[in-house]
């Protein structure tokens, strides 16, 4: 329940505090003293967007602070969810920055507009003149009987579901577009698949043809530069082999002349160990040249068949190539595995379906089970309430597809005249009709489910006398189980209060103020006379606002 609102710098309001009780509190005041603010007040707080204009004195920020007191609303999964701190008694403050900046906190810790959201429609639920027409939206149709059939872990259940549900008949689409794509072009790309297989690449293929290419193709300089270089490294006392090995030789005497000399011998005879490797190496070259006109031409082919591939393919090399080939086996393979694909994914479907269908029914099922009782229970409040005449029909029948609600259809009738015929809730109800029926089906909810602070903002438009304390009645018994705050214009609703506070306007420092105050019993029932007969109440105004509070 909220224990205490704090508005600083708020529209018409300077610095107004409110401590808030349980049961039926009532809030009264002439029209335009600022009733409406404290709502809009109460509205970012609970993350509704804000607007700098709302700022009583630009060069200040406003402040609105709120304190719920929240250990039996079984809210500590939300908080988990929401990543915030828990606590029993939870304070939530917004704030307007002069720069137009707005922030908001939950037991002081920064949170954004969709988590204040999140955690306001478990904290306060407002019930305004506008809200009333919800009462013919299916999606709250839905909801009321949910809640009534407690249907919470069953939806939840089924929205998983769902949400597979449509994975899979998207996933099952894209698969069936692809193949249709896939068909189309199958030969295509199974031909172009076919070539690049048939080449067998690999990567540094390229490099190796054209290299031996360049090798084949000179032969003959190969060999003569080859056979020289032996020639020059070998020949007999004049070869650079045999002329390294004398200088060697003279180096080595001179070892005994210091380390100097032996360092340079040593790099001599290193020379001497790498020169003997590259004549190896060379008479290994020189046997392996061959002259080999076929294998040129075998491998002149092969590497014209891959630049073609690549101006084919648009592309400058082997691993762009094997790049296309692993694209082209992927779209071949799709059409290939096409029915093993879709076999799998249709038996999911079908399996997920099954779960689905299996739930919705039951929803469907626990809905009709409760409508007796809360039709019974509509009926006897809408009878206190002066709509004797008035019946409520819920006609709940199977559809063919699945909604966020199920597989069912639902639609609220109402045939307020004895003998008349059904029309649609919200196309045939009035004004004062719809108010009282959306009031007695929050007074059910509240016996079944633990309604948050609830706010009527004017519920009783369009009532008045006998019914208008009817209303206050059932306003009254709501209370006995929940937190409910009633704005409201008739006294017979104002005296049904267990606490009652005024809002008022006040020139202070020459500027207007909007003020709260909680009334004592004498200024209650002033307040209730003037509501009954206007300012300076006679006697008789007094009196009778004596019994209604009596």
């Amino acid at each position: 329940m909220l224990k205490n609102l704090s508005i600083k710098n708020f529209a018409l309001i300077e610095d107004v505090e409110l401590k808030l009780n349980d049961h039926l509190t009532i809030i009264t005041g002439e029209t335009g003293a600022g009733k409406s603010i404290l709502l809009g007040a109460l509205s970012l707080l609970l993350g509704k967007r804000a607007d700098l204009s709302t700022i009583k004195n630009p060069s200040k920020k406003c402040i609105i602070e709120g304190v719920f007191s929240i250990e039996k609303y079984n809210l500590n999964a939300l908080f988990k969810e929401q990543d915030l701190d828990y606590d029993p008694q939870t304070i939530v403050r917004r704030e307007i920055l002069p720069s137009g900046k707005s922030r908001a906190f939950v037991n002081d810790t920064p949170v954004n507009l969709s988590q204040l959201s999140a955690l306001g429609e478990h904290l306060v639920d407002i019930h305004s003149q506008h809200e009333t027409l919800f009462i013919g939206d299916s999606a709250y149709q839905y909801r009321v009987l949910d809640a009534l059939a407690q249907n919470h872990p069953l939806l939840k259940a089924y929205e998983e579901q769902l949400k597979t549900y449509k994975s899979l008949v998207k996933a099952l689409e894209e698969l069936q577009n692809k193949q249709q794509e896939a068909q189309k072009t199958y030969d295509y790309h199974n031909f172009l698949l076919n070539e690049l297989l048939e080449s067998k690449l690999t990567l540094g293929m390229q490099e190796e043809l054209e290299e031996r290419q360049q090798e084949l193709a000179n032969v003959e300089e190969l060999k003569e530069n080859l056979a020289y270089s032996l020639e020059h490294l070998q020949q007999d006392e004049l070869g650079i082999h045999d002329r390294l090995q004398e200088v060697k030789k003279r180096l080595e005497r001179l070892a005994k002349y210091g380390s100097n000399y032996r360092e340079i011998g040593q790099r001599m005879t290193s020379v001497l160990l790498e020169l003997n490797d590259l004549i190896i190496e060379i008479e290994r070259l020189s046997e392996k040249v061959d002259d080999d006109p076929q294998a040129l031409e075998i491998i002149d082919k092969k590497l014209q068949d891959l630049y073609n591939l690549q101006h084919k393919h648009n592309v400058g090399s082997i691993e762009e190539l094997l790049a296309i080939q692993t694209d082209l086996e992927e779209k071949v393979a799709t059409w290939e595995n096409a029915a093993q694909d879709t076999r799998r994914l249709e038996t999911k479907l079908a399996s997920c379906r099954d779960q689905m269908e299996k739930i919705a029914r039951e929803l469907t099922q626990r809905r009709k089970d409760i409508l007796p009782a809360l039709l019974n229970s509509i009926k006897t409040s809408l009878t206190k309430l002066g709509m004797s005449n008035a019946t409520l029909k819920i006609d709940i029948r199977p559809c063919s597809s699945f909604t966020i609600h199920g597989a069912d259809e639902m639609t609220w009738l109402l045939s307020a005249n004895k003998g008349g015929r059904f029309q649609e809730l919200k196309k045939s109800a009035s004004g004062g009709e719809l108010s009282r029926i959306a009031l007695v089906i929050k007074s059910i909810l509240a016996k079944f489910s633990k309604l948050p602070t609830l706010i009527f903002d004017e519920i009783d438009t369009g009532v008045s006398g006998e019914i208008a304390q009817k209303m206050g009645d059932i306003m009254h018994e709501m209370g006995n189980n929940l937190q409910v705050i009633s704005i409201t214009h008739l006294p017979q609703i104002a005296a049904k209060g267990v606490h009652h506070f005024k809002v008022y306007k006040e020139i202070q420092n020459g500027q207007t103020q909007t003020l709260i105050a909680e009334l004592s019993p004498k200024e209650r029932l002033q307040e209730i006379a003037e509501m009954l007969g206007g300012k300076d109440p006679s006697p008789s105004a007094l009196a009778h606002a004596k019994t209604l509070l009596d």
